[in-house]
């Protein structure tokens, strides 16, 4: 009986040191974190956030969709989705004019990956939602407008 129970110590053991070192190896093998751009987000509007992203010139494009509602009846979950079919899409960034803070979103693609998000922003009231797309040094973008009926930052 002793022995059984001393090699299920031993057994015990042996898994919390290989569980200790499969930690430390998922650690070194993670792969870096990409920079955060304190002052996209911290833009006032959209054009300021557009001159740190580094997009002087933008244009519109039909391959860059936005789509979100008409009406958003709370501007606290807004669900927006952008897709861009331009060929070698690595960032797409979803804007909002009327918010303290005009980025809502940065997304980066890996090369091959299809550049297409959906998720949720919050909205202060009702404005213009704009996603721009960069592709390549090239900025592209769609714009939406969106009614909301009860704010989402401000009340």
């Amino acid at each position: 009986m002793d022995s059984i129970r001393r090699e299920m110590i031993r057994a015990g053991g042996l898994l919390g040191v290989l569980a200790a070192f499969g930690a430390d190896a998922a650690e070194t093998a993670a792969t870096p974190a990409l920079e955060w751009n304190h002052a996209a987000f911290e833009a006032k509007t959209v054009a300021d956030a557009l001159k740190v992203l580094g997009a002087v010139v933008v244009q519109d494009s039909a391959e860059l969709q936005l789509t979100v509602p008409e009406i958003a009846e709370d501007g606290a979950a807004v669900p927006v989705v952008a897709r861009s079919q331009l060929d070698g899409t690595r960032q797409i960034h979803l804007l909002v004019d009327r918010n303290p803070f005009s980025l809502a979103a940065s997304f980066d693609f890996p090369e091959g990956t299809e550049a297409a998000v959906s998720t949720r922003i919050k909205m202060n009231e009702t404005s213009d939602v704009v996603a721009v797309a960069a592709v390549g040094g090239r900025f592209y973008l769609a714009r939406r407008s969106i009614k909301v009926t009860i704010g989402g930052c401000g009340g």
